[in-house]
């Protein structure tokens, strides 16, 4: 691990060094590799569940681990390789029975560990006969993404990136913003510091 720092609210955020940062691209770069060929197998008749099973094994196959599979409590381990969620379900939907349909969109996210760090990104897939207003709104989603990586660079602050997916979402587009869950860092662990809201004000955040 690299140096680390402590933000202002006392939780640690982890510098890496460039071989660090390298590992990390080698997993994010298989995590977008999984999800396109995840793509690839989406259609109408297909289910979640034959999804993850396509993607733990090609996961595998490039000597990584799924990483979300068993993630949580001993208790109550998440059973999926990936998340799947369907149309209005937001997040961290499990992978299921149910076949897709030709108006179905679906949101995949995928984790892997990679020689000791982590790789985790979601992309939200469209099917055949999507209606125009499903399709508008993921244009503008896929757009403020965009927004948000303009404005991660040297000089700028988390609230920076918050409040551009914030603008672009709501005052541009008129759409809302998800208010209760955040993006994150990866490296070492799934989940890292710092915490990146989808709202927020110029300026302000812990860098």
């Amino acid at each position: 691990m690299g140096l680390f720092g402590s933000g202002k609210e006392g939780k640690r955020v982890f510098y890496k060094t460039k071989e660090e940062i390298e590992l990390m691209r080698n997993a994010n770069l298989l995590v977008s590799k999984t999800l396109g060929y995840v793509g690839t197998l989406l259609k109408p008749g297909v289910t979640g569940k034959a999804l993850d099973q396509a993607a733990e094994e090609f996961i595998r196959d490039h000597k990584a681990r799924p990483a979300f599979k068993g993630y949580g409590s001993p208790h109550n381990p998440f059973p999926g390789s990936l998340c799947i969620s369907y149309n209005d379900i937001v997040v961290h939907g499990i992978p299921a029975n149910r076949e897709f349909g030709e108006k179905d969109i679906a949101s995949v996210d995928c984790g892997v560990e990679l020689e000791g760090f982590y790789g985790d990104a979601a992309f939200t897939f469209a099917l055949a006969d999507v209606d125009d207003a499903t399709m508008e709104l993921l244009r503008v989603t896929y757009g403020s993404l965009y927004k948000g990586i303009e404005q991660a660079v040297h000089g700028k602050r988390v609230g920076d990136i918050s409040f551009a997916i914030q603008d672009y979402c709501e005052r541009q587009h008129k759409y809302g913003v998800v208010r209760d869950l955040v993006g994150h860092g990866v490296g070492r662990s799934l989940h890292e510091e710092p915490e990146v809201p989808n709202f927020g004000k110029r300026g302000k955040g812990r860098f």
